[in-house]
């Protein structure tokens, strides 16, 4: 439990989405504030598809009590991050092939929007989060290449200017994070796509965001079809699956 432990603590110094902005405080230990360490942690791949979240372990990790830690096992429930056994407990979930359709649809509906017509896009921004990429990739930094990738796609959904679409793309990327656990030959994935990067911010660099958008939707199709073939080509495993 030492690195959950740490990663936890890690947590702690990122913004709780939302729950500040309210004027909850952090250390008020909500349901809400543990779901969102969790959904970080998630996202941050340090917890895997089929992994088992003891109520006794966590509670002493975040300081909490077991009350407020399933509150935040209801919300991540109804979010399939996690999925409730009965008879068995609570586990990571192991996304399949209707998620990864669910999760695209969803991601094609709302990027290539923000992209072509989001107030607040910041190009800069995005152009230096796709520099990088670049650069963990020329270090051969599979880790460094997929965490560019994410925050590339977070700060598109925050050029909309709806912190509602930031927080539900926050809760998409976490599935996503573990939809790529759960395939085979995924760590190369996020490369395959960081020219994809490179041509939406080239056109963006030109004033064409509708072509911007055009390219995002055809890259994430393509992305779409890669990780469904891959995810057919892993054996179901042991991990439960929600039902």
């Amino acid at each position: 439990m030492n690195e959950l432990h740490q990663a936890a603590a890690a947590t702690d110094a990122a913004p709780c989405h939302g729950l500040l902005e309210r004027g909850v405080a952090a250390h008020a230990h909500t349901g809400a504030w543990v779901a969102e360490r969790l959904r970080a942690l998630i996202a941050a791949g340090k917890m895997v598809p089929g992994q088992k979240l003891g109520e006794k372990a966590l509670s002493e990790t975040f300081g909490i009590s077991r009350n407020t830690l399933r509150e935040a096992f209801r919300m991540l429930n109804n979010e399939l991050i996690i999925t409730r056994v009965p008879n068995r407990g609570v586990f990571v979930a192991s996304p399949g092939p209707e998620d990864v359709r669910e999760i695209y649809a969803v991601r094609r509906m709302i990027e290539p929007a923000a992209v072509a017509w989001g107030p607040d896009l910041n190009v800069a921004q995005l152009h230096r989060t796709v520099v990088s990429g670049l650069e963990a990739m020329a270090a051969s930094d599979t880790v460094g290449v997929a965490d560019a990738n994410q925050r590339f796609h977070q700060q598109i959904v925050a050029g909309s200017g709806s912190r509602h679409l930031q927080e539900l793309m926050h809760r998409v990327l976490a599935r996503m994070r573990l939809a790529f656990q759960s395939a085979q030959g995924t760590t190369d994935f996020h490369r395959t796509y960081l020219q994809g990067n490179v041509n939406v911010v080239g056109l963006l660099d030109r004033g064409q965001r509708v072509a911007a958008a055009d390219e995002l939707r055809s890259y994430l199709e393509a992305a779409e079809t890669e990780l469904l073939s891959r995810l057919s080509a892993t054996a179901p495993g042991a991990a439960p699956r929600r039902g």
